[in-house]
């Protein structure tokens, strides 16, 4: 923070899916945001596809100075929903946060988050196609976008090969 900055970062939640918006119009307004997106895999029409989304969805990150800003329009931006509280006052957000996440974006302001690594026994769950909601234990990886995973179907144990992107792992 520069001498004499009396600006902080702060959290604000959003409508479902209205990130962008909120971000646009509070940046119509006169403020500053910062919204983190990363570059994930999804399955669209049963295909693996990257996509840009939000890394936090539902909120984006605004500065605001506590004594000069007029706060008051904020909650009734199209695409906001709440400054985050804790308490009866919104709680600034450490500004070395922002700083860590803006040095990871590349030059498009994109995030590139690393895939997730499985250990080899690590429970999972199959998220997609014909055997979604089965659990399993993850075995190896068998080639580059392939895994090995252990299922018990019909009380046998079975090794099944399944595309990478169709696991997730067990929280």
């Amino acid at each position: 923070m520069k001498q004499g900055d009396t600006k902080n970062w702060y959290l604000v939640y959003c409508k479902p899916r209205q990130e962008n918006v909120a971000k646009r119009n509070l940046e119509r307004q006169g403020f500053e945001t910062y919204l983190p997106v990363a570059r994930q895999r999804r399955r669209r029409l049963g295909r693996p596809k990257m996509v840009v989304e939000p890394m936090f969805p539902r909120y984006l990150f605004i500065r605001l100075d506590a004594q000069h800003d007029d706060w008051g329009p904020i909650r009734s931006t199209l695409g906001v929903t709440t400054l985050v509280r804790f308490g009866q006052f919104p709680t600034p957000v450490p500004g070395d946060l922002i700083s860590n996440l803006r040095q990871r974006d590349d030059d498009e302001g994109i995030q590139q988050l690393p895939d997730y690594t499985y250990r080899p026994g690590e429970p999972l769950r199959i998220a997609d196609g014909v055997m979604a909601g089965f659990e399993g234990i993850y075995l190896a990886r068998s080639a580059k976008d392939r895994v090995l995973v252990l299922l018990e179907i019909l009380g046998q144990q079975a090794r099944v090969e399944l595309a990478r992107d169709t696991i997730e792992p067990i929280c």
